[in-house]
């Protein structure tokens, strides 16, 4: 599994960013969220009180917000707009852009959005209405092999960088939990000759997962286990604990909970690998992954989350961050052992 020759970002950004134009509409048309804080600064908290919101998509919106230069944040964490937003977008500026985005205000993915604020639930997977949002989707046989190669493809250019990022460090047993197509324990067995892996995987996933382990000939060495990763019991006797790409996907309570088992099942000295698009520590960006959550926190239950965020659901059982690297597509891994 090699790196592609060129630079994928421009491909997967564009889709990545597409909710992002959709948020800012549903900021700007629907809750006229500037003139609202130029005349009373209120902090996340306040904002769900004052427009009856969810606070996971609350805190996405004015995550985006504040990476596209749009609101700032006070020492106290109140959000005020910025110069550009009050020029702009708040009431009774000579320069009052909000007429320009009011033929927004029917667009499906508007309506998407503003329907998870107040509901705090994830919209349908777009083009797939039929099948409700995404989790609900991927019991369909059909509809979980398209999501899964669409991740795959994804995967092939992320694998190479993950598994160059992991170094000279290399585990010895992998368990590669919600590892999809067993894309990352696939490049992670090429480029480690002594590694072994076992996939967690849900059905019919898991299907998918041994086809494509079948195909690469490494059948002997990566093994799939069909279990419900938050209700069934983890295999033990792996070193290692890898989540790629997998928080994003689940709120603050699911990840908490991911973290907890995978502490409970991890043997001394081991570690846990959190490969994901991170957020800045103070949540101001960077904007590819604000964008990006808007994205997550519209068709799943989850969103990105900051180093410091993850750091602190480790610290609660004893672990810590002690690397962090870049991989691809703004991606990074996290190295986590027991204090």
């Amino acid at each position: 599994m090699q790196p592609p020759a060129s630079s994928a970002d421009f491909i997967y950004r564009t889709r990545d960013a597409i909710m992002a134009a959709d948020a800012l509409a549903v900021a700007i048309v629907h809750l006229d969220l500037f003139t609202v804080v130029d005349r009373s600064p209120a902090d996340v908290a306040g904002l769900c009180d004052r427009f009856e919101l969810h606070r996971r998509p609350v805190d996405v919106l004015c995550t985006l917000l504040i990476a596209q230069g749009l609101l700032a944040r006070d020492a106290a964490g109140r959000l005020h707009p910025t110069a550009t937003a009050r020029e702009f977008l708040v009431a009774g500026s000579p320069f009052d852009a909000r007429a320009y985005y009011a033929a927004m205000a029917d667009r499906p993915g508007v309506g998407d959005f503003l329907k998870v604020l107040r509901t705090g639930r994830p919209a349908h997977w777009p083009g797939e209405e039929s099948a409700g949002d995404w989790h609900a989707a991927m019991h369909d046989t059909a509809f979980a092999e398209a999501f899964t190669a669409a991740m795959d493809c994804r995967g092939r250019v992320l694998a190479p960088a993950l598994t160059a990022a992991v170094g000279p460090l290399a585990p010895r047993r992998v368990l590669d939990i919600g590892g999809g197509s067993a894309v990352y324990s696939l490049g992670l067995a090429e480029r480690f000759p002594d590694l072994t892996a076992t996939v967690i995987e849900a059905e019919p996933v898991d299907a998918l997962a041994r086809r494509a382990i079948a195909a690469a000939g490494l059948d002997a060495r990566i093994e799939v286990v069909a279990a419900d990763m938050f209700g069934d019991a983890w295999p033990e006797g792996h070193d290692c604990h890898l989540f790629s790409n997998v928080f994003h996907d689940w709120d603050e309570a699911e990840c908490r909970t991911l973290v907890a088992k995978s502490v409970a099942a991890l043997p001394a000295g081991g570690r846990i690998l959190i490969h994901d698009m991170l957020l800045d520590d103070d949540k101001s960006g960077p904007p590819w992954a604000a964008e990006y959550s808007a994205l997550l926190a519209t068709i799943t239950q989850g969103r990105l989350y900051s180093a410091a965020e993850i750091g602190g659901w480790l610290a609660e059982h004893g672990f810590q961050i002690v690397a962090r690297a870049p991989t691809a597509l703004g991606r990074s891994v996290l190295t986590a052992t027991r204090a």
